[in-house]
């Protein structure tokens, strides 16, 4: 294209020469009008020509003010332009009315609607939390957790609510169960090992007493202990069940309202938290947790992806059909988009400015001019073809006015 435009301009000189030596030579006066169209193109384009290269360069090489335009000022075009972006598209408004334009919940929810992109959205999220999981180190989420929970249960008193959990369970009698069942395992017990009662009971017998006296006691005692957790068994209405109950009845009430009682739970609970043991399981529950959700995020039909799957779906057409979902999740990313301009607005602009300082003058100068050099070249034939035109007019006018 500068050949092009070159070529134009020696071939306007060459029209201008010839029509000069065949005006001088008498040829007539239509070689004054091609002489005059000829001297304005040469004009026009001579006139282009300086205009094109001062944006990039000084004109043979002369350092005229007011060119090389782009390397000179290269930084303070990037300054312009940083802010340019930074006024026209990192604004409240612009971003507001442009995420409300674009729709994002119902796009959003018609995306998420399609199995196939609930299942590569499930399948990143899965790899995604792989990778989270995997570059945390054990030791330090373990060392987290266990203090969290430590902290967590010194800082809550827990005997009050252990007492009305456990003044609700007596209310609706939920603990019968736990002593139908205690009964139960008793009686078996004491009739499989009824030979080891008797001589327990035999074995506590003091040394001077006769061996068959031993022995009719340890068989009465068994009977009776037999008799009595027999009793309990078949009767709901045993006076040793109501004993309990009253038991379980006051221990709640203490647990809520008896200082003593509540502050020998809290010390029972320290010194069990206190434990190195207790201490230990806490700190191996995380790596429990870790590889059981490690699994189930590898296994696609773990409950974990299908569930994740099954809610993305149904998101998706959610916000699809409701038209209130989709306003709150577009308030939602608007708040977030007009949030992260609005605090990062500058480190966007400056990535811009700094960006284009950090560029080579003459490099970003090659780079630019070829890219729109080629219409810059345009702007050098057009010069040359408008200056004729605009050479011939005024020369057809002077002489029509002088005629």
């Amino acid at each position: 294209m500068k050949a092009t435009a070159t070529g134009l301009l020696v071939l306007v000189a060459i029209v201008y020469v010839l029509a000069k030596w065949a005006q001088n030579s008498g040829f007539g006066p239509w070689t004054g009008y091609v002489a005059a169209a000829a001297e304005a193109g040469m004009v026009g384009a001579m006139a282009d020509w300086f205009a094109v290269t001062a944006l990039f360069r000084h004109p043979l090489g002369v350092p005229i003010p007011h060119t090389a335009i782009i390397p000179t000022k290269k930084d303070q075009l990037g300054t312009s332009l940083g802010e340019f972006v930074g006024e026209n598209f990192l604004s409240e408004d612009v971003v507001r009315r442009r995420l409300r334009s674009v729709g994002i919940g119902a796009r959003l929810g018609d995306w998420l609607a399609e199995p196939a992109n609930a299942d590569r959205v499930t399948a990143e999220l899965s790899t995604a939390l792989r990778g989270a999981l995997t570059v945390l180190r054990d030791s330090d989420v373990q060392a987290v957790v266990g203090e969290a929970i430590t902290r967590r249960a010194d800082a809550a008193e827990i005997a009050p609510g252990i007492g009305k959990t456990l003044d609700k369970i007596v209310a609706d009698g939920g603990h019968r169960k736990v002593v139908d069942l205690v009964c139960v395992r008793a009686h078996d017990w004491l009739v499989l090992h009824s030979d080891q009662v008797m001589d327990a009971v035999q074995g506590g017998a003091p040394g001077w007493t006769p061996r068959f006296v031993d022995k009719r006691v340890g068989e009465r005692v068994y009977k009776e202990l037999l008799r009595f957790v027999t009793e309990m068994r078949d009767m709901p209405e045993h006076p040793a069940r109501g004993a309990i109950d009253r038991f379980l009845s006051d221990f709640a009430v203490d647990l809520q309202s008896d200082t003593d009682t509540r502050m020998r739970v809290e010390r029972l609970k320290s010194e069990v938290l206190g434990r190195g043991e207790v201490q230990d399981i806490i700190a191996s529950a995380w790596s429990s947790v870790r590889r059981m959700i490690v699994a189930a995020a590898e296994d696609e039909q773990s409950e974990l992806r299908l569930r994740v799957r099954a809610g993305l779906l149904s998101l998706g057409a959610r916000l699809s059909a409701d038209a209130r979902l989709q306003g709150k999740v577009e308030g939602w990313a608007e708040d977030v988009a007009v949030h992260v301009v609005s605090t990062y607005r500058r480190e966007i602009t400056s990535l811009i400015t700094d960006t284009v300082a950090g560029w080579d003058a003459e490099q970003t100068t090659r780079k630019i001019e070829a890219h729109i050099g080629r219409d810059l070249q345009f702007i050098r034939i057009n010069g040359t073809v408008v200056g004729s035109l605009v050479g011939l007019l005024i020369y057809t006018v002077t002489h029509a006015l002088g005629a």
